[in-house]
């Protein structure tokens, strides 16, 4: 049904269609101005029952047995008691609509049939839907809006778009053309190491950079620190100019915008690509790094004469060693100058204010008293001077902590002790009546040092009572046994060796104790005899004194002069023992009572006599001096006892390279005048038999300079 024909006003459901149409009529008479009258009041039961089919569905698919399509279901809203005229109606009305829209619409009421019956009809969720309007009828609409026979209105961008397209596709173009651009030639205002390549080719700028650097690959690069410098040869860290490398870093194609707009635009300058040993540059930097080292001082307390005496921390300074390599680098092919090394100071790990807490915590109450020491019912009072050689307050994880040496304590403590215990005497060999004999060693009684410095620590800031420790004293071994002495198996001599020396006391007094602090040492088995370690440095506590040494060339007057003549006698004894040479130096030039090549010198710190022992036995050293007079020569002696292994036989070459020597002057009051030495060269030849059979042989070569006959005083001038 059309709008026009639905009722205004609220209309009973269950009205009659008499009582419907009175009703209009009476609301167009009275045009709305007056209330209509209310209707007869209806029996909606008598009415149902009359109207509503038994057993039929009212609203489903069925109506009174026969099927309802979709077209033929009213649009609007009709009573259900509406006749049938009227929806004959509704039907001609739907089929019209259906050819015109192609709208199929659900039936706008339901009876729900498990609804409880209360009279009432029901609306089943879902019976009715309003459709949306489709594209389709959204395309109708503008097609219908439109004049006949024009197309429709649209959008006129396509110009905008076509633009866009346009803009893009030149924009791509030119990024292109850029890329390409990168790779063909420099920056208009690019340098590399100086060397102006703007706007160049690679290869001409290739060219320009090898005529400007190419000249400078050889020159050293120049470290310096306070006054010192250092020279580092491009050749031995292999630092080398790549040429090719320094121009493909600034021409090559990218898609770096940036490398683009480089182009045209900007300065740039570039440090030439070098080539470069890194661990021959790192061994470079190791040297200048350790001339340049200055090593921290950490705080530290020491107790000289039972008193302590502190040492004030200092601050060190290291070479950066990755940045002085990088400076290197950095500097090669510059025309800049020295570079001065980068350094770094290292703090020391406690300051003053620590030190001198230190000193009035730590030090001072550690020597403020002796510390008494219980052993079993005894009990003793350990003087300071026992323990204070072997103590020290350093720096220990960062603080100020006490320490004590137990191999320092272990001869102090015994002998501060020795109503305690007794120490312990190692085993020995001696020669008597011409045979080795085996001394056996002793067992000694007292306090073990390791434990002693371990108790003593804690106690020595306490007083008082608190001020003591109590320790066993138990049985103390040897260090070398009976036992060790007997394996060594020293049964004969097996070398020996003299020289001589003319008068001079301190020939005597300085070979005497030199011998004496080698006489009675045993070589081990496999083992390595030092002079040096073993008479250590000649000094006058030592009880040496100056003598006649040859340094420079020249004679001079040092502590331990003479000294030489013991060292050459013990190198022939353990030549002739076929002992391993592992150090020895002759004398600068050649001393005539020596034999020639065979003979060694010695300096403290940095030259020395060692020999290894190769076989299984043990090798004792003898030594002995017969002192020089005014008129008789001195002697010294040398023997080594073990087990014989060896015959050894000694040759010689000719001399050759004979160097002739000079004269000279010396006016200072160092001056020892010396008579000329010729100069040489000559091999030595030790030959190793077994049994008489020749097992092998070995050469050394001893080099002879010139000596030069020297004259104390000035030069003559010529008239």
């Amino acid at each position: 049904p059309d709008d026009e024909d639905e009722p205004d006003g609220d209309v009973p459901l269950d009205a009659p269609e008499t009582d419907l149409d009175a009703e209009a009529d009476h609301e167009t008479e009275l045009g709305h101005d007056e209330p209509a009258d209310e209707p007869d009041p209806v029996d909606e039961d008598e009415l149902l029952a009359e109207d509503e089919p038994e057993g039929d569905e009212v609203g489903g698919d069925e109506v009174g047995g026969d099927e309802l399509d979709d077209e033929d279901e009213p649009d609007g809203d009709v009573p259900l008691e509406a006749s049938d005229t009227d929806l004959g109606e509704h039907e001609d009305e739907d089929e019209h609509e259906d050819e015109h829209e192609h709208d199929h619409r659900p039936p706008p009421f339901a009876v729900d049939p498990d609804a409880e019956d209360t009279g009432e009809i029901h609306p089943v969720p879902g019976a009715f839907a309003p459709l949306a309007p489709s594209a389709l009828d959204a395309d109708d609409a503008a097609t219908e809006a439109a004049p006949s026979g024009e197309e429709p209105h649209r959008p006129r961008r396509r110009w905008l778009r076509r633009a866009l397209v346009a803009a893009v596709l030149l924009l791509g173009l030119a990024y292109v053309g850029g890329w390409w651009l990168t790779g063909e030639r420099t920056p208009a205002q690019a340098s590399i190491g100086g060397v102006d390549v703007g706007g160049l080719s690679p290869t001409a700028a290739q060219r320009a950079v090898e005529t400007e650097l190419g000249p400078r690959e050889a020159d050293a690069v120049v470290l310096e620190h306070e006054k010192k410098t250092f020279e580092i040869d491009p050749a031995d860290v292999g630092l080398s100019l790549d040429a090719k490398g320094s121009v493909d870093q600034v021409v090559s194609r990218s898609w770096d915008p940036r490398r683009m707009v480089a182009l045209v635009a900007g300065k740039h300058t570039y440090d030439p690509v070098v080539d470069v040993d890194d661990t021959k540059l790192a061994d470079s930097v190791d040297s200048v790094a350790e001339a340049v080292q200055v090593p921290v001082t950490q705080a530290l307390i020491t107790f000289p004469g039972g008193k302590p005496k502190a040492r004030e921390p200092q601050e060190g300074l290291v070479a950066r060693k990755d940045d002085t390599a990088q400076a290197v680098k950095d500097a090669y092919l510059a025309e800049s100058g020295p570079v001065a090394v980068p350094t770094a100071v290292v703090d020391p790990m406690v300051d003053s204010a620590g030190l001198k807490k230190a000193m009035t915590e730590i030090a001072q109450p550690a020597v403020a008293a002796p510390v008494a020491i219980r052993v079993g019912e005894k009990t003793i009072k350990l003087p300071v001077s026992a323990y204070t050689p072997a103590l020290t307050v350093g720096v220990v994880d960062g603080a100020m902590k006490p320490r004590i040496d137990a191999e320092k304590l272990a001869e102090p403590l015994t002998d501060a002790t020795t109503g305690i215990g007794r120490k312990a005497v190692d085993a020995t060999v001696v020669i008597r009546g011409g045979k080795p004999v085996v001394v056996p060693g002793k067992d000694g009684v007292g306090l073990q040092p390791e434990e002693m410095a371990k108790k003593l620590v804690p106690v020595l800031t306490r007083t008082g009572d608190a001020r003591s420790i109590s320790i066993e004293a138990d049985v103390v071994e040897p260090e070398f046994t009976t036992a060790d002495a007997k394996k060594l198996q020293i049964k004969e001599r097996v070398s020996e060796f003299e020289t001589e020396f003319p008068y001079a006391e301190y020939r005597n007094i300085n070979q005497a104790r030199a011998a004496e602090l080698i006489d009675g040492v045993i070589v081990k088995p496999g083992e390595t005899f030092s002079f040096n370690d073993t008479v250590g440095e000649r000094t006058e506590a030592a009880g040496f004194v100056v003598g006649t040494i040859i340094n420079g060339g020249v004679f001079r007057e040092e502590l331990g002069g003479g000294v030489s003549q013991v060292v050459t006698t013990t190198y022939n004894a353990a030549f002739f023992a076929g002992m391993d040479d592992v150090e020895h130096h002759p004398h600068a030039f050649y001393i005539s009572r020596y034999p020639v090549g065979r003979e060694a010198t010695v300096a403290w710190g940095y030259l020395d006599l060692k020999f290894k022992n190769p076989t299984k036995y043990g090798v004792l050293i003898r030594a002995s001096v017969k002192k020089s007079t005014p008129g008789s020569a001195g002697v010294t002696r040398v023997e080594l006892w073990s087990t014989k292994v060896w015959d050894v036989k000694a040759g010689k070459s000719a001399k050759r390279n004979l160097r002739d020597p000079g004269t000279r002057y010396d006016d200072t009051p160092a001056c020892v005048a010396q008579d000329p030495v010729q100069g040489f060269d000559i091999d030595i030849y030790r030959t190793f038999f077994s049994k008489g059979k020749k097992v092998k042989s070995e050469t050394v070569t001893a080099n002879y300079q010139a000596a030069d006959k020297v004259i104390c005083g000035k030069k003559p001038t010529k008239d």
